[in-house]
This record gives C-alpha cells, structure tokens and sequence, in this order.
C-alpha cells in the first residue's frame, strides 16, 4: 500500500473546510475495518485511509504547517500503513470508569502479545506488538498498542478464496473472540494484501 507524502495531504484551511465530509467518510470506513473483542477491547485495522486522517488531524491539533514537523508526522503514521503481506492495527482497551481501567490493566500484563488471527481451519498467527517501544511489562499493559500482523502466504491465498478470519484474545484475565469477522471487515482487509 502507497505511504503518504506531503502532496496527499490538505493545508490547514483546505483541510478546516472538508474536515466535516472527510471526517464523515473516514468514520464509516473504519466500521469495516475494526473489530470488537469481547466488553473492553477493539481492534482498528489501520491503511491509508484512516493514516491521512490521522496526519490531518495532528497538522490541524498541533497547528503543523511548516515542513519538517509535516515531515516528522508522515514517518511515524506512515509506519502505520500496511506493506502489502501484513496487517497495521490499533488495539484498545476500553474502560470508561478510570478507576476501573487502572485496575483492570494492572491485571492484563502482555495481553497484546496474546492477540491471535485465524483463517479457515489453518492454524492462528499472533500479531507483533509495539516495534516503535514497550508499553506492557508482565504486571500492566497500555490501554493503547500499535500492532504488525504479518499475513502467512497461504493464509492470504485462503483469504482470496472466500476463506472466514477469526481473531482473538488468549489471556489468562480476558478472553474472547469474533469468529469469523464480519464479512465487510473481512473484504475490506483483503485490500491490504498484494
């Protein structure tokens, strides 16, 4: 999948103009492309789409215009879009009461290691988590991971063929699954594969 350069991107006033539309179609995009674990976890499966968003949205906050900060931006969101044999997603833990999250997150040490995908009857791979730096120790995770799924060959092949996915969390304090993701998830990730 192409990275982002500046040429992509809105100016802040263009962007300030569309930001409502653009806002609008990104949101309904990433419906087919996320994938809820059980009560308190998500799984957002990140391309380009939901990147330029993402940069957009950072330009806008931080009010970034000048060249290197946009620069600094695109290196780490573009790290973020899929290369064509794997998957980028954002994997969260979500507890509206704080209390609540901090306790429950002292209690799920490495969960992101513990996150699994399936296709067909073939066995599960694992996703690989937080490359850019740790964020869970084996006492407490990070409500938020950033995660690489890399994409057996002949998974992707059984995924061209109409073959289901299935994901999931293996963890001694959490467990559950979707098995088989949505087909709209699923058709929108085979997007991701060359």
């Amino acid at each position: 999948m192409k990275k982002l350069a500046r040429a992509d991107l809105l100016s802040l006033e263009e962007y300030a103009a569309r930001r409502q539309e653009f806002r609008r179609r990104v949101l309904a995009h990433k419906q087919d492309r996320t994938v809820t674990l059980g009560a308190h976890a998500r799984l957002c499966f990140e391309d380009r789409t939901t990147m330029q968003y993402q940069v957009q949205e950072m330009l806008r906050t931080e009010r970034i215009f000048e060249a290197d900060g946009i620069r600094d931006e695109l290196a780490v969101y573009n790290a973020l879009i899929p290369d064509g044999s794997n998957w980028k997603a954002t994997f969260m833990l979500e507890y509206e009461d704080p209390e609540q999250r901090r306790a429950v997150l002292m209690t799920l040490g490495g969960i992101e290691h513990r996150l699994w995908l399936r296709v067909g009857d073939a066995e599960r791979f694992c996703a690989i988590a937080n490359e850019d730096l740790e964020r869970s120790t084996e006492e407490r995770t990070a409500a938020v991971h950033f995660l690489r799924i890399e994409v057996p060959a002949e998974s992707a092949r059984a995924l061209r063929a109409g073959a289901p996915l299935a994901c999931g969390i293996d963890h001694p304090n959490y467990r559950a699954a979707c098995d088989p993701v949505p087909e709209a998830v699923r058709r929108s990730l085979l997007g991701d594969l060359d």
